[in-house]
């Protein structure tokens, strides 16, 4: 009897394997899904933090941009008082005294060291300049057309960036009208200064930076090629004005920046695409306004880096998914295998022969899988023997699957300096609760070198459900945290620069506070000494008394702005209203008596006390007191009267001091606290910008307005605090 053909292993039904690749098809969708959203998130995480390096940097360039434009402000408003330039400005057609004039300007011009320095006469033509003996002479040139000039001529402060009409070199012209003694504008002096050092910084930058002007025309960038080609299309009437103005020279097109731009709702910043040395590029761009200016700085980060953080994403949820799948193909092949025993013996036979084989495709192309994974694979059994090791985790380690296979802790590549920490996660581990979001591990190579690795560890179930041991994915994360040490010691580079910004902005701070005391210090020490030339006794003490006042007045007011820029509470004193303007008064009787000024205070007694840092807030009342009283220079002298009133306004002390100056233009008000600005002939432009940075620190306000019939009301509203 011949023998039986060999039956088939039954086959599952049709229904129950539509059923499995329909099961296998939505598990592999929602990896895909859940790795490209875990992608998409890492992208937008870099992209955060690129935001967060580009507005610390921008700090440090607004800075830098601030103080080249804010610099030589002073310079303009001091020349426009000299006499040899009023004088130019009476006797235009005396040679002689335009030349001394000449002399004067190319003085003061090499002092403050700005490019030039110029003075312009009402038509606008040049008549004395620091550069008159040069080939290049500004003198007898017209800048009738330059916006600069017609701003100082109509009485305002001008700041224009362009090219010069004579020199061809583009700069930064800041002008202020010469006044005569009634007040009317005669003249204008305009100062150039160059931004090249800001330009030949920007050079060694790695990323772009630019700046542009109101219309959007690049001026300044680190990119040449983007130099005068603009972010929008100019309109005809634009392009006239350029072109009447001069500014960016013979200029008659300005083409559009070769950027594609990308903008994203909720984004930081934009993408914008261009090429770069020939090469495509792509940027993450942050625009900062400069509404003191006119201007917009943009700086950019390369925005490789955000799709290197989603590839990196990619890469590992498919390893991961890789191993998964791994896990679930073993699985599938010992269930088939335990499903064939019950069949009979000679088909086992056969069945043993045919799966054998399909075994050992299954392990070679498994095991060709895992030797081609970049994440190292390590399994432990019960008692925490290596049982596995991948070629990538022997790489990790500089040790050979014999020498690691069948060891039991401490594994040789076990760090000396973290051997407690690796038994913390051993113990965890076979206490069944190790690290489900993975943990941190430092490694020692073979060779002594350090490896950092990332461990994600998960049960190892055998083919009857049973708990068999632990596998591991090792992740080499060695370069990410050089990656990470560089980032960190170049926000620390960034922090340092702000440091500094911050010291040179105290010391200007200490420098303007301290002038008020150390003047009056001056006017009792010279007091005292004629009271004691005269022998009078009494008034000599009184004189002596009031320097030493003064002097632990400049103490006092050191030390509580020293503790102010530490970000210290302000201070915890009633102070009454009456007694801080008596104070404030009694320094400025010698400069009221000096510009025949008066004062009238209209401060009930009844007035509850506000809180607050006694010293701060007398220096508050001082410097607008002193800031009414040179306002009203030019107020004839029966109307310079200086007032000083304070109420309670719902729940709150008024305090407002009152002149009848000259008032402040409405061009200038939104620059009025601005650091560096000032209308004052020599001053710093420091004195209202600190004092709203003192009242603010008392959680009060600082706010002025105009006053009725001519002249300025500044008020100051603080707290009272409660019974």
């Amino acid at each position: 009897m011949p023998p039986s053909p060999p039956s088939s292993a039954p086959q599952p039904p049709p229904r129950r394997r539509r059923r499995a690749l329909l099961l296998g098809a939505g598990l592999l969708a929602l990896a895909a899904l859940l790795i490209g959203a875990a992608g998409q998130w890492a992208a937008a995480r870099e992209a955060s933090f690129q935001a967060d390096s580009i507005r610390r940097a921008m700090e440090v360039h607004v800075l830098g941009l601030r103080d080249s434009a804010g610099k030589y402000s002073y310079l303009p408003f001091t020349a426009a008082l000299h006499p040899e330039v009023l004088a130019a400005l009476a006797h235009p057609g005396d040679a002689a005294v335009k030349q001394r004039a000449n002399l004067y300007i190319e003085e003061v011009n090499r002092q403050a060291g700005s490019d030039a320095l110029y003075l312009i006469d009402p038509q606008g033509l040049t008549l004395a300049a620091s550069n008159w003996a040069t080939p290049q002479s500004f003198v007898g040139e017209s800048y009738a057309n330059r916006p600069y000039f017609i701003d100082a001529r109509a009485g305002r402060s001008g700041l224009f960036y362009g090219v010069g009409q004579t020199t061809g070199e583009p700069g930064l012209f800041i002008s202020a009208p010469v006044r005569s003694d009634a007040g009317a504008v005669i003249g204008v002096v305009t100062v150039k200064v160059s931004l090249r050092a800001l330009q030949e910084a920007w050079t060694f930058v790695r990323d772009p930076i630019l700046l542009t002007d109101a219309r959007g025309i690049v001026f300044l960038s680190s990119v040449p090629a983007w130099m005068y080609q603009a972010t929008r299309p100019l309109d005809a009437v634009q392009l006239e004005r350029l072109r009447r103005d001069q500014q960016y020279g013979a200029r008659a097109s300005f083409p559009a920046l070769p950027w594609k731009t990308q903008r994203g709702d909720g984004e930081p910043g934009y993408l914008v695409r261009t090429a770069l040395g020939g090469k495509p590029r792509s940027f993450l761009a942050i625009d900062e306004p400069l509404p003191d200016l006119g201007w917009t700085l943009t700086v950019m980060v390369d925005h490789a880096e955000v799709t290197r953080a989603r590839e990196r994403t990619w890469m590992l949820g498919l390893l991961g998914a890789g191993v998964l799948l791994l896990g679930g193909l073993y699985w599938r092949l010992r269930e088939r295998r335990f499903a064939e025993q019950r069949d009979a013996r000679r088909e086992l036979e056969l069945r043993v022969r045919e799966r054998t084989h399909e075994l050992d495709e299954a392990h070679a192309f498994r095991k060709a899988m895992e030797d081609s994974l970049l994440v190292g694979m390590r399994a432990r059994d019960l008692e925490g023997r290596i049982t596995y090791v991948n070629p990538a985790f022997c790489e990790m380690t500089g040790y050979g699957a014999d020498e690691l296979l069948g060891k039991l802790p401490p594994y040789p590549y076990w760090h000396p300096d973290e051997v407690p920490r690796h038994w913390h996660h051993y113990d965890a581990m076979m206490s069944g609760q190790p690290a489900l979001s993975g943990f941190e591990s430092r490694l020692r190579h073979r060779d002594g070198r350090e490896v950092i690795t990332m461990v994600y560890t998960a049960p190892l179930i055998d083919a009857d459900g049973g708990h068999a041991g632990w596998m591991s994915s090792v992740v080499d994360i060695t370069e990410q945290k050089r990656a990470e040490l560089r980032q960190r010691q170049n926000d620390e580079q960034l922090q340092h620069a702000q440091r500094l910004a911050s010291l040179g902005e105290m010391a200007s701070t200490l420098a303007h506070e301290l002038n008020q005391p150390l003047m009056a210090l001056s006017s009792f020490a010279g007091a005292a000494k004629a009271f004691a030339e005269q022998g009078n006794q009494a008034l000599l003490a009184s004189s002596l008394d009031e320097t030493m006042a003064q002097a632990r007045r400049s103490a006092e007011i050191v030390r509580r702005i020293r503790g102010f820029v530490r970000q210290r509470t302000a201070g915890t004193e009633d102070c009454a209203v009456a007694a801080l303007a008596a104070n404030a008064l009694a320094l400025l009787q010698g400069e009221m008596r000096q510009r025949q000024s008066r004062a009238e205070v209209r401060i009930p007694a009844t007035l509850p006390p506000v809180r607050g840092d006694r010293v701060l807030l007398e220096q508050v009342l001082l410097n607008l007191l002193s800031n009414s009283l040179q306002a009203m220079q030019a107020t004839p002298v029966e109307r310079r009267v200086v007032e000083l009133e304070a109420e309670v306004v719902e729940g709150r002390m008024e305090i407002r001091v009152l002149d009848r100056g000259t008032g402040i233009d409405d061009a200038l008000a939104e620059q009025v606290f601005a650091p560096f600005f000032t209308t004052k002939p020599g001053g710093l432009g420091l004195g209202l910008n600190i004092c709203r940075t003192i009242v603010e620190a008392h959680r009060g306000r600082l706010v002025f307005d105009h006053r009725p019939g001519g002249g300025t009301v500044f008020t100051l509203v603080l707290e009272i605090p409660s019974p």
